[in-house]
Order: structure tokens, then sequence, then C-alpha cells
């Protein structure tokens, strides 16, 4: 059975709201001693970029590609509780072991773009950081619907950049560090492991012209 659009839509509106309210809860309430995340050399050779933000805050839109992308009630339901179980797995370790990063000696006064995101996500809840497992995770499952889609590779390759620019865009905007990083791509492919039997229900997310194009999920 398809899913409408709009049903889609609202399911991820009403996801995100919930992951949210929960973050930010913990993001303020931390359960323990929150921990700094230590800088490493990668941190220190990559500066501030504040351009880069376009590219972080491009993670809202990339994300909607693979719940877009099914086209069967079944498929999308297995899709939706494997990135609860990421989200669950990481509001779990901000809850057990809360981290933060320093921040950095940037007058954010000069980067007006940066005033809302410093006011909802302060330096708390680094690691791992969920905007690199969100991203890697969206990346996986765009890629497979892509390859069954038979789009060619000029989209997945730009799918690829996208997800590795919003990676990169995560340490040049200073919101996280390479460690918090590592952390969400541990989380993300561990997650994704761990669902792998789920890709069988992927099928065809459009239907692709041949022989075989009445086949859809």
């Amino acid at each position: 059975m398809k899913v409408a659009p709009l049903l889609k839509g609202l399911g991820l509106t009403a996801f995100l709201t919930i992951f949210f309210i929960i973050y930010l809860w913990l993001l303020k309430n931390p359960a323990f001693a929150v921990t700094v995340m230590p800088v490493t050399a990668l941190d220190r050779a990559i500066p501030f970029q504040p351009e880069s933000l376009l590219l972080y805050v491009s993670l809202w839109v990339y994300i909607g590609f693979p719940a877009a992308f099914f086209g069967s009630r079944k498929g999308l339901i297995g899709y939706g509780f494997a990135a609860c179980a990421l989200c669950l797995i990481g509001l779990g370790c901000f809850y057990l072991w809360p981290t933060a990063i320093a921040r950095p000696d940037i007058d954010w006064s000069r980067y007006p773009g940066f005033t809302f995101l410093q006011n909802i996500d302060a330096a708390g809840n680094a690691c791992p950081s969920m905007h690199v497992a969100s991203a890697l995770f969206s990346a996986i499952w765009l890629d497979r619907q892509l390859r069954v889609m038979r789009t060619g590779m000029g989209l997945r390759v730009a799918s690829a950049l996208w997800c590795l620019g919003i990676i990169y865009s995560t340490l040049a905007t200073k919101q996280h560090v390479a460690l918090d990083a590592l952390g969400g791509i541990v989380l993300a492919l561990l997650v994704t492991a761990a669902a792998f039997p789920l890709k069988r229900h992927l099928g065809r997310p459009q239907r692709v012209p041949g022989p075989d194009s009445g086949s859809d999920i």
C-alpha cells in the first residue's frame, strides 16, 4: 500500500518535533556531570567557516529524501523503526553521558546567522553528533534507493558529496569536534548494519521503465 506524500511530511514533522523536545530537555537538564570533549589536531586544522552554515542546516532537507522515496507503507515503517533506533540510542548516550564542547573564542555577534543556532543548540549533547549520524544514516539508505531506481552515478555521487559536506560543516561551524563526528559515524554504521535485513523491503521506490516497471514497494 502506497503512502501519500502529505502523510510522509506530517509523520516526519511529528518525528522531528518529538525528538527535539527530548533533545532540548536533556540539553538543559543533564542527569550527570558534563564531560567536555577534547580538541584534536583535526579540529585545530579546520578553521571556523561561517559560510558552511548553509550546508549545516541543509541536513533538514537531506533527511527527508529517503522517506519521500519509499513507495509502500511496509518499507516506510521499517525505515522509520531504524530511524527511531538511531535517535533513541543517541538520546540514551546524551542521558547517560552528557557531553559538551568548549566554545571557541569567536565573536558570535559578527555572525547573525548563528544567533538562532547558538540559542537552540548550545554546547551540549555533543557526542555522538546526531547531525553526523542522521546525515550518514540517510545517505546510506538514499544510495540504496537511487541504485534501485537506476538513476545513474551522478545523483549517487551528488548525494554522497552532500552528506560529506554536512559532516564537514559540523566541524567548520564549530558545533562539534572531530570525536563527536566519529561517534556519529559509528552510531549510523551500527544502526544501519543492524537494520540491514530491512533493505529487502526497498523494492523499487519509484516505478522504473522496463518490463518490471509495475513493481514498487
